[in-house]
Parts: C-alpha cells; sequence; structure tokens
C-alpha cells in the first residue's frame, strides 16, 4: 500500500521537486497564500488514501471471495459422497441429489453444444429386386426361385415371426420378401455372398445373416408339418402305393446317402474326405412312393460309411424301438414280413431293412427277380435326391459355409423340396448342370438272420408272383 501511495504522490500536480524546491517562485513573495494552500493538500490527499484504501480493500475481498469459491468445488469434486443417516435409520444422500443434479445439467448443457452426429450409409442399388424381380412372369419367378408365387407367400407366411424386422430410427430394416427372396436365390444358385448382395442391394453381412435366419426359421417352424414322422395309417398307404406301382408289398420307402460337396473345414478336415477324395457331409433320406422326404439325417462326415450313417440316425433308432416297422405284419410264404425299406447293397440286412443279393455270378433267376423288384422300387430315392439337387444347386458346388450351416442349409432343401412336390410344381433340369461324381458304395455285412428269413420269404413271394 505505502508503494502505491508514493506513486500516486509523485505523479500529483502538487509534488515537489527533489530537493524540496517549488517550481513556482511566486510563492515567495505570498508566505500566507502558502500555508492556506499546503493546508488544503493535506486534506485532499488524506481523502485519497481513503479513497484508495476502500477501493483495494475492495479489489482484495472480491478476489479471497473468488478463490474460496474455486476452492470449495475443488473440494466438492475430490470429496467423497457423505451419507447423513435419520433417526429412522434411512439413508438420506443430500449432497449425492445435489451433485446428480449440477452433473445432469452440465450434461445437458455440454449436449446442446456438441454437434450433431453424421451417419455414414455405403450406397447400394436394389433396382433388380424393386423393379425386375418383383415383375417377373410366374415362369420366370419359378426359374429364378425354384418355388412359386404361392409356395413363396406361404413361406413368408410362416417364418414371418422369426426373421421379420422393423425399421429404426437410424435406418431401413431389410423387408421380410426381400430377406426370404436373398435365402431362395443362394440356396438356389449357390452365388457367393458378394454377388447375391450386389444383386439385393445389401451387404455381405446381410446375406450370410438373412440365409442363417431363413434355414433356422424352416428347421423350426416349416419342418415339423413338412417332414412329418409317418403314423400306422400313413404307413399302410405308403405300403399300398409302393406295391401298386412296383409290386412289392410291405414297403414302406427308399433309403439313400448324398455325398454333399463342401470346402474342407479348419478342425477335423481328414474327417470329411470322402472315398473319392474331395470334403464332403453326408445326407442320408428315406423318400416314400411319391418321391417324398419323410425321414432325413444329414450333416455327419463324408468318410463315414453308409452303414454307420444309418446306425446314427433317427431312423436306426425308430426301427430298433418298434415303434414304426412292427406295427402291421403280413403273412408271406409262411413268414411274418413287417414294414420294411429298401437299400442298396452298402447297408446292413435286417428285418426293416431289405438289399439285394450279391452279384457273384451264381444267382438264380428267384435272386435275379427279387433284385429287379428291389432295384426299381428303389429308384424312387435316387430320382428324389436328383430333383434335390437340380432345384437347390447350393448341394451340388462346394459350400465355403460352416458345417453347421451347411447342415441346416441341407434340411432346408429337403423341407422346400417336399413344398415344391406337395404342390406340383413342375421343375425342369437345367443343361449346364455339373454334378461332383459321388463316392463308390462299399458292400455292407454283419447280416442277421432274421432279415435272412424276410428277404428269403420275399423272394419266394416275388417268384410265385404273375
Amino acid at each position: 500500500m505505502s508503494i502505491a501511495l508514493k506513486l500516486f504522490l509523485i505523479s500529483s500536480p502538487h509534488s515537489t521537486t527533489p530537493g524540496g524546491v517549488q517550481p513556482n517562485q511566486s510563492n515567495f513573495s505570498n508566505p500566507d497564500k502558502e500555508e492556506s494552500t499546503m493546508a488544503d493538500d493535506s486534506d485532499e490527499c488524506e481523502a485519497l488514501l481513503v479513497y484508495m484504501n476502500l477501493c483495494l480493500q475492495s479489489v482484495l475481498d472480491s478476489y479471497k471471495r473468488r478463490q474460496a469459491v474455486r476452492a470449495r468445488r475443488i473440494e466438492e469434486t475430490d470429496r467423497p459422497l457423505t451419507v447423513v443417516r435419520n433417526a429412522n435409520r434411512k439413508h438420506v444422500s443430500v449432497l449425492r441429489r445435489g451433485l446428480q443434479r449440477r452433473n445432469g445439467i452440465v450434461l445437458m448443457a455440454n449436449f446442446q453444444q456438441r454437434r450433431k452426429v453424421a451417419l455414414w450409409k455405403h450406397l447400394r442399388s436394389s433396382e433388380w429386386w424393386d423393379n425386375v424381380a418383383c415383375n417377373f412372369t410366374d415362369s420366370q419367378w419359378q426359374r429364378s426361385f425354384r418355388v412359386s408365387r404361392a409356395t413363396f407367400q406361404h413361406l413368408c407366411d410362416r417364418v414371418r415371426p422369426a426373421i421379420e424386422r422393423r425399421d429404426t430410427a437410424l435406418r431401413l430394416c431389410v423387408p421380410l420378401q426381400k430377406r426370404v427372396g436373398i435365402a431362395l436365390w443362394k440356396l438356389a444358385t449357390s452365388s457367393d455372398y458378394r454377388t447375391v448382395g450386389h444383386l439385393f442391394g445389401v451387404g455381405v453381412t446381410t446375406v450370410c445373416r438373412c440365409l442363417h435366419e431363413f434355414c433356422q426359421a424352416v428347421n423350426q417352424i416349416v419342418l415339423p408339418e413338412a417332414i412329418p414322422e409317418p403314423n400306422a395309417e400313413e404307413l399302410e398307404e405308403m405300403a399300398a402305393l409302393f406295391q401298386r406301382k412296383w409290386g412289392v408289398p410291405q414297403c414302406v420307402g427308399a433309403v439313400d446317402s448324398s455325398h454333399i460337396p463342401i470346402i474342407a473345414p479348419k478342425d477335423f478336415h481328414h474327417h470329411y474326405l470322402n472315398s473319392r477324395h474331395w470334403h464332403s457331409v453326408v445326407l442320408q433320406a428315406a423318400v416314400d412312393a411319391n418321391g417324398l422326404f419323410w425321414n432325413v439325417c444329414a450333416g455327419l462326415p463324408g468318410s463315414v460309411s453308409d452303414a454307420n450313417v444309418l446306425r446314427q440316425s433317427g431312423l436306426w433308432t425308430l426301427a430298433n424301438d418298434g415303434a414304426l416297422f412292427s406295427s402291421r405284419r403280413r403273412r408271406l410264404c409262411g413268414e411274418g414280413v413287417g414294414y420294411y425299406v429298401v437299400a442298396d447293397s452298402a447297408y446292413p440286412l435286417r428285418s426293416w431293412v431289405m438289399k439285394p443279393f450279391e452279384d457273384t455270378g451264381a444267382l438264380d433267376d428267384g435272386q435275379k427277380r427279387f433284385n429287379s423288384k428291389i432295384g426299381l422300387a428303389r429308384s424312387v430315392v435316387e430320382n428324389a435326391f436328383g430333383r434335390l439337387r437340380g432345384r437347390w444347386r447350393c448341394l451340388m458346388k462346394r459350400n465355403d459355409c460352416n458345417v453347421d450351416v451347411i447342415r441346416a442349409m441341407v434340411v432346408t432343401c429337403c423341407v422346400l423340396h417336399n413344398l415344391c412336390e406337395k404342390n406340383g410344381e413342375s421343375f425342369t433340369e437345367e443343361p449346364d448342370t455339373q454334378e461332383m461324381q459321388q463316392p463308390a458304395d462299399a458292400l455292407s455285412s454283419g447280416d442277421d438272420s432274421e432279415g435272412t428269413a424276410v428277404r428269403n420269404a420275399l423272394m419266394q413271394y416275388l417268384s410265385t408272383e404273375q
């Protein structure tokens, strides 16, 4: 404060020069006037000092208040929250509520000051689906998607609860019909994901997700009604139809296996290498006289033989439990013959599995006739596999999906095959279809005595039949 006072006195117009000499010479000639002037100057200096003291004190008080407020804020931020307990032992956190309110106000202010978020989206064109595919004729639609428009709409209605999505505030969802169309196009053409994405105007991940969700929905919702387990009445109708078409009594189906080519998986890839030295998974199916699948087992590695596939399938469990083929027996040439399925030489001979006699060059007429009848009845499953692979080209080319996804895709194709066959939809195989050669069937051993007796009785019955 003394330094400021000195500066003020030096800058005053009545201040003395160094040495104490006044610059005004007229004061020497009037001493009374000099005394009065000095008295006035002393009063003015005292007033100025008081004013300056008040100003400095105000500035210091304001500075101290600001420092105290800042220290209090820092202390409240770093200090742990204190909890006050009332008489009822209830926790009342006054400071917490105050800090939460203050933090909410700060966050709201920061949110209002922040720049709006800009969404980035890759531009894709769905011109083909919106303006070309939707204007297909019925024949063009069926050739492209392998199903009729009625079957397509039926699939959309059935899988709607599982795969339909809704629009969000960020983007529009892929419509249900478009999702089903993407899955059917992938199954029918076996195109790679990128090509399908460019065609439908979606990303590769969207194509993959649509295919997986569609296959899961079909296997969970449509499979029980498209490939049901036959009951006693249906088995009787199936046996009557087989005998009417091919003259084989008590036959309710034909069993065979087909290898689906895949790309070698990362884990245990040698297990999926079949006898033709390419990787595959096995599809085993039982079909009725109309070529409809009524039992399907898919996904086992390609190195597993047909006999072992049968033993690991659900058909083997149903037959051995006696819940499927022993409901009605028929007396033929002194032997009780129940329901059975026909198969090739790669399957074991059982009372419910009939296979032809091994051709050693010494077969008699009865055995040759039996082999001929069994071969004609077994042709229905070969034709069914041919139509299945012709409709759904993904079963003919090496698939780059995961093994679990391929298993779901194979079963989905079987379900779609039954829907098309039941609706009487025509199928024309494309001439450029190239199919990988199926592995050769290995002869199976371990025939049981009951199966041998049933086969001999059937041979005698077919020999005596006109």
